[in-house]
């Protein structure tokens, strides 16, 4: 049966985000775009309405809300500003390699106080030289009695200054490639971590983006997720879940631009009507209104499969994919759309257009997502 009608439930959800988005997020964004200041109330709020931790189960204390329920949410405050979306939603990311490869009992020692208390964590993979070629990463992480110490540095960390642990991927074998890797659950108060400076970047420009080194860092046994080399599945299952958040995020903004475009379009006026009525902007103004409802499907699609307990490793892909590209395509129309006066910071589609950019990079490239999507196409991987 094919329904997509939400639940009462999940439009509670979609209102609540909505609600809190207009009230906390839209007025916020631009003072947290021009300053870079990182909303830690904005998120305390959000943790304090339900709006985070999304996926921790309810036996360790969170709402265990699905997948779908996730991307509805992310998409409200995406629309509203995506780089306190980020902020908000990497907890996700850093908490899936512990839902996938973690004890109970680390399940219970490192998710149940994320519900608890106002927590963020951090996703530790990309470094200086190892971004999409994750097997490119020289982390290492040596077994010494009953702990591991771990040494190297790694970059574009979202939350790393003020995530409470983060998860760290580090190679066990440094000849092992895929297999030599190994995930590690490292608390952020462990001696020899160090913080670098916060990255000005061009767009989400309020997300805390830096780099991390560590150095003789001593984690103990019982933090590392599953057996040694499983590290690079239980990172990349993690994507699975994640990349079509990631791409509800991408719907959100492109919503955004579309409808500041819509409402531009129906009050310009040239040559005597509002340029709606001019077949060049009505065009451009449907195929973005065509790009947001295709990815939306495309991206409820993935999550409906994942709640499934379907494989969605192609599928991921191509919402991601498509979700990305397209809301760049569509923010750089809608600045097209507002003219001169979408080139200037005093309308909201040159923000949009910064932001929107980073979705063909995080997570995974545009160009890495064909590479998935090519190779499991032709192998035949659903």
């Amino acid at each position: 049966m094919i329904d997509f009608t939400l639940s009462d439930t999940q439009r509670e959800f979609q209102a609540s985000a909505r609600k809190f988005t207009q009230a906390m997020v839209i007025p916020n964004a631009a003072h947290h775009d021009e300053t870079a200041e990182y909303p830690l109330e904005i998120l305390k709020t959000a943790w304090e309405l339900g709006l985070m931790n999304l996926h921790i189960p309810e036996e360790f204390g969170g709402l265990g809300l699905s997948s779908l329920d996730s991307t509805i949410i992310n998409e409200e405050v995406a629309a509203g500003c995506s780089g306190i979306c980020t902020a908000m939603s990497s907890n996700i990311l850093a908490e899936q390699p512990i839902l996938v490869g973690g004890s109970e009992a680390l399940k219970k020692e490192i998710l149940g106080p994320m519900t608890e208390e106002f927590q963020l964590a951090a996703y530790c993979v990309t470094e200086p030289g190892a971004g999409s070629d994750v097997a490119g990463l020289r982390t290492r992480a040596e077994k010494q009695g009953d702990a591991y110490v771990i040494n190297g540095e790694k970059m574009w960390i979202t939350n790393a200054s003020v995530a409470s642990w983060y998860f760290v991927l580090a190679k066990t074998d440094p000849d092992g490639g895929h297999k030599g890797m190994t995930g590690f659950v490292v608390p952020a108060d462990t001696p020899g971590i160090t913080v670098g400076k916060k990255e000005q970047n061009m767009g989400q420009r309020c997300s805390d983006t830096r780099g991390i080194r560590f150095e003789n860092v001593v984690v103990p046994e019982r933090y590392r997720l599953g057996a040694e080399g499983k590290g690079w599945l239980i990172a990349m299952n993690a994507f699975d879940h994640t990349r079509p958040m990631i791409a509800s995020m991408a719907v959100g903004v492109a919503r955004a631009a579309m409808n500041y475009a819509k409402e531009y379009a129906l009050e310009r006026k040239t040559f005597g009507k509002v340029i709606a009525k001019h077949q060049a902007v009505a065009f451009m103004i449907a195929e973005m209104n065509r790009d947001v409802e295709a990815a939306r499907l495309l991206t409820w699609r993935v999550v409906w499969l994942a709640d499934q307990g379907k494989p969605t490793t192609r599928s991921a892909s191509v919402a991601k994919l498509f979700a990305a590209d397209s809301c760049m395509r569509i923010c750089t129309d809608a600045v097209q759309v507002f003219g001169g006066y979408g080139f200037s910071k005093e309308f909201p589609v040159e923000k949009l257009m910064r932001d929107a950019k980073i979705f063909q990079i995080y997570e995974g490239t545009s160009q890495i997502q064909r590479l998935i999507i090519s190779r499991e196409f032709f192998s035949g991987n659903s």
